[in-house]
This record gives structure tokens, sequence and C-alpha cells, in this order.
């Protein structure tokens, strides 16, 4: 451990300090925090914004930028506007910006960084990382931005020292999941793994855009909540206040709650039956719903899953703010501290057109 602080430090990854309290008996530990001087740039694009963050070793996001859009960006959009962050990003102290993780709404090709397919973005094979790298020269990677969040809250928030653990997220362009099984990330073959929002919750349901009918994200979905409160997408950060005001006094909004509720919950049934988690953490607008009906969809997957796995399963709301722009940056960070070494490879290959393969990097 010792020898990992001091390469780390040597690469100004990590500072480290003597304790100010040296009154304790015994000899007194170091103090090791994530340096700010060397950074990873996360990209979040989905339906409403492109989000970006400056985020540092140790889940910290030290800037956050939004770039409103009137429709859904497309792939060229999304690399255009990271582009010119870049080029008016200012770093202290000649910090350096070790590479660019990206959280898709969609399905990303482990093997290529290809989003393969984002529907609420309309993408359709788009060479994502391969663009974003030869338009910043900087290593880059890319994920589904559940995928991304579930790291994030596993390593950061509500998820920390649990092995199994299942991140579900509600925004503006559906539900998606990410699992952790058995203290490692599920990914599947390809990277695809976690399209919960596309399992199968009402069979008298209405069509989705996969072309199944009554998934998830079809009968749980933000736009009915908002529609019933008399809240525009633009004003999505209100839901959850205006939902604490009518829930139980305005009828409407009540059953549209209610009913939301009760397919979430045989969502969440399956996926404690299936995954059999320690904790089971919501976001976005799932996490609204579940704040506001307080202990029902506990109640609710208690007593509809079976008895083992549901026993001992916590439904939690999401404590971090930016779990996808952490989970992203996170893409980045994970190469670095498996090989710390390669920190002044990245650097200086950053903007280098011959070293393609230190530019282009998929991850799961």
């Amino acid at each position: 451990m010792a020898t990992i602080v001091t390469e780390l430090d040597s690469l100004q990854l990590v500072t480290v300090s003597q304790p100010l309290d040296t009154k304790r008996v015994g000899r007194p530990s170091t103090v090791v925090r994530p340096s700010q001087r060397h950074i990873a740039v996360a990209v979040y694009p989905d339906t409403d914004a492109i989000a970006i963050g400056v985020v540092a070793l140790g889940g910290e996001v030290l800037r956050e930028f939004r770039f409103d859009v009137e429709s859904a960006p497309t792939a060229v959009h999304t690399v255009n506007t990271l582009q010119a962050l870049l080029r008016g990003l200012e770093l202290s102290d000649g910090g350096t910006v070790l590479g660019i993780g990206i959280g898709v709404p969609g399905l990303v090709d482990a093997r290529d960084g290809v989003v393969r397919v984002a529907p609420h973005l309309d993408w359709h094979d788009e060479p994502l990382v391969d663009m974003v790298a030869t338009a910043t020269g900087l290593p880059t990677w890319a994920a589904n931005d559940a995928t991304c969040a579930v790291v994030a809250e596993g390593r950061f928030g509500q998820g920390v020292d649990e092995d199994n653990l299942v991140y579900l997220n509600g925004g503006a362009g559906g539900i998606g999941g990410g699992a952790i099984v058995g203290g490692q990330l599920l990914s599947g073959v390809n990277g695809y793994s976690g399209e919960l929002g596309h399992m199968l919750v009402n069979s008298d349901g209405v069509h989705c855009h996969c072309g199944a009918v009554g998934c998830l994200e079809t009968e749980v979905n933000r736009h009915d909540l908002l529609r019933v409160v008399g809240l525009a997408d633009a004003e999505a950060g209100l839901l959850e206040q205006r939902l604490r005001d009518t829930y139980g006094t305005d009828p409407a909004v009540t059953a549209a709650v209610d009913r939301q509720l009760d397919f979430l919950g045989v969502g969440l049934r399956n996926i404690v039956n299936i995954f059999n988690p320690g904790t089971i953490v919501l976001g976005g607008f799932l996490a609204a719903v579940r704040n506001v009906t307080q202990e029902r969809l506990q109640e609710t997957v208690e007593r509809s899953a079976l008895a083992g796995p549901s026993s001992e399963v916590r439904i939690v709301s999401s404590s971090l703010d930016d779990n996808v722009l952490i989970g992203a940056g996170e893409l980045v960070f994970r190469t670095i501290l498996r090989d710390p070494a390669s920190v002044s490879t990245s650097v200086s290959s950053a903007g280098s057109e011959s070293d393609s393969e230190a530019r282009r990097v998929a991850a799961s």
C-alpha cells in the first residue's frame, strides 16, 4: 500500500501530508488526498442537455457545465461542444487532462466504443469514442450512463462496502440500470447488460420504442409525472417538491404516482428475485417517487418478492447528484489506478495523431 501511495504521489495524482493531530498514541498515519492537478473530463449527453464535468480522483466533481438543448444532441454536436469547452478550460498549477469518460444513455459496444443505439438521442452506430479521441487527442472511454452511475454509487455513494448492488435511474430519456454482483460490475458479452428499463411489467401495456410491449420505462416515466403536476421538462428539478405538495390531496396526482409505484414495484420485485442485491439505489425521478411515498415501495417489494432475497434488501435514493459524471470519470481513473505509470504516457500522447491506440479505448 505504501508503495502505491508513493507512486501516486510522485505522479502528483495524490497529495500526502502529516495529520494535524499528533497527540495520539502510536505512529500517526499520513493523510492521503486526491490531487486536483490531473483530472478527467466526464461527458453526459441526454435529451435535454449535454453535461460536462471536471472530475478529480476520488469522485469529486470540481466543476460542472450544462449546455441545454432544444432537441436531442447529435453525436457531432456533443463532440463539438466538448472540444469547444476543452479549448477554454483552465486548469490550476499546470494541471493536465488525463482522459475523457463518456456516459451514454444507450448501448455502447465495449470492444470498440461504438454507440450501437441510443434510442432517445436517435443515435445509431456512432463511433463516439473514436470521434472524441480524434477531436481531442486524448485517451477516451465510454459506457452506458447507468453503468457509470452504479460504479459511482458503489465507490462513493449508497453502495459503499456493498458487493451486490443494483442502480436504477429515471431520466428524461427513460430508465436505465446497472448491477454489481459479487463485487464485479456486470457487463455482458458486449457491454450491453443493465437494460432494466426494458423488463416486462405490464403485458397489457403500451408499445415501447424497442418494439416490445409494457416495458418498465413505458409504464413508469417522467413525462407523465411532469404533466400531471403541470411542469415542463425544463422544470424537472421541481418535480419532487411538487409531488410532495400534491400527492395525497390531488386525486389525479395521487392516481398517477400510485400507478407508477405499482409498476416500479413489479420491476424491483424482478430485480430482487434475479440479482438478490443487498442494496437497490434509485436515481432521478424514481428517487422522487420513492421519497414522496416513503416506505411503500420497500413494503411492496418485501410483500411481493421471494421471502429469501427480499428479507434484507435495502431500497434507497441516490445521495450523489452527479453519479453519471463521477462514474464516467472513473472510466479514466480506473485505468490509471491499474497502471499509475500510464499517466506519463497519457499526458505525452495527448494530441499525438500517430498514437491511435492510446486515444481509442472503449470501456464497459
